[in-house]
């Protein structure tokens, strides 16, 4: 009896960074996959090719959580860029269609890596202003976050349940709000199944992998590649060595980046569009809450299986998701960016001496507007810089005048 409750204390300490990994991985998947799908369908794939992305996405970012966590003994977790599948959303298919886009997304991958294994390329990227980037994120999220407003009035019996859902548990348990709103969602998409009669696909629920040899277009390379690079750099891949470093780990940024660059070079050809480190749920396995500093490691390595277990089931949830009405799939996706978009927004807003570049930033993202093959993100980052420097130069003004 004494021996099984000194081992009690024990059991209780390993468990705790267990269930902080498994609540990471659920909250990271379900908080965007919905975004991932739409994204990728939206420059060309179908929903054979976008179930295959979605699995590529979620193997890679769990292999990569489990390699880095157990190699350096911190919960250094992956994620899909959530910012990079909403860029994505707010596209059109490049001219070359699915293939060309695969290439970008190799590129991307190519881009990634070469900064884990150069630094400067990494100091360049740190050279764009910050406000200017996050007004480009916002600009890209604004019109999805404004999309489950129309859906509303579409579908409004479909769409209230979960507008309903998120409102409540963002109130109550604002970590668990998106989860939920999905949880109703495929609720919803279910009856809606049953009632309209819509068969799944013998083999739906069985994973499969989809490989799409690329092609690469200067069109596709400025529009998707550099853009995404870019967002999940600026969105993802900084941020998530900040939030690191906040809980006294400091993220061994070369191989790091090297890691889920070469994942992301791995998963494209099956549709993956990119992994980096992860942002925000990174707290959830590096917080106090995944236990003593020195074993929330295995939070990091129990949430990389959590995801290689997910896209086991992913065929399944990518298959009813993709069955549904379009404003069911956009409301869930709205709901699951607005955290992401409020940030997004406050950072470009934060220095006042760039709030006009960063504002014009926003506006030509949020336009949706492309020109010369090259997307409104493009633009919108070049607009902002270009706009910085010619205030940054203006003349001195007279206040009495």
């Amino acid at each position: 009896m004494g021996r099984s409750v000194s081992r009690t204390p024990v059991a209780s300490a390993a468990l705790v960074p267990i269930g902080a990994g498994v609540v990471a991985s659920l909250v990271g998947f379900t908080a965007a996959f919905t975004v991932v799908l739409a994204g990728l369908q939206a420059v060309g794939a179908s929903q054979a090719q976008a179930a295959s992305g979605l699995l590529a996405a979620t193997v890679t970012m769990g292999a990569a959580s489990v390699l880095l966590s157990w190699r350096y003994r911190m919960p250094i977790t992956s994620a899909w860029s959530t910012p990079g599948a909403a860029l994505l959303m707010s596209m059109s298919a490049a001219a070359g269609g699915w293939p060309a886009a695969i290439g970008a997304f190799v590129t991307c991958g190519v881009l990634l890596t070469l900064t884990g294994l150069w630094p400067g390329l990494a100091r360049l990227v740190q050279r764009i202003p910050a406000p200017i980037a996050q007004a480009m994120l916002a600009g890209i999220l604004l019109p999805l976050c404004v999309a489950p407003v129309g859906a509303l009035v579409i579908e409004p019996l479909a769409v209230a349940p979960i507008l309903a859902t998120w409102l409540v548990l963002t109130w109550l348990r604002p970590k668990w709000a998106v989860p939920a709103a999905l949880a109703v969602g495929l609720i919803v998409i279910v009856i809606w199944l049953v009632q309209s009669g819509t068969p799944l696909p013998p083999g739906a629920f069985v994973p499969r992998a989809e490989w799409t040899t690329p092609t690469f277009s200067l069109q596709a390379l400025t529009g998707i590649a550099l853009p995404l690079y870019i967002v999940t750099m600026a969105s993802q891949n900084i941020p998530g060595v900040a939030v690191m470093a906040s809980f006294g780990y400091p993220v061994p940024w070369q191989p790091a980046l090297t890691v889920t660059g070469i994942g992301s070079i791995i998963g494209a050809p099956f549709g993956g569009h990119a992994i980096n480190l992860a942002a925000i749920s990174a707290a959830l396995a590096a917080g106090p809450e995944a236990g003593p500093k020195d074993r929330r490691w295995i939070a990091g390595v129990t949430a990389g299986f959590g995801y290689l277990t997910l896209g086991l089931l992913s065929g399944g949830l990518a298959t009813a998701v993709l069955a549904a009405p379009v404003q069911i799939v956009q409301t869930i996706a709205g709901v699951a960016l607005v955290a992401a978009f409020a940030s997004a927004c406050a950072g470009a807003m934060q220095d006042e001496s760039l709030r006009i570049p960063a504002a014009v930033t926003l506006l030509v993202a949020a336009s949706g507007v492309s020109a010369a093959g090259l997307s409104s993100a493009f633009w919108a980052l070049v607009a902002g810089v270009l706009v910085a420097a010619a205030l940054k130069r203006r003349p001195a003004t007279n206040p009495r005048t």
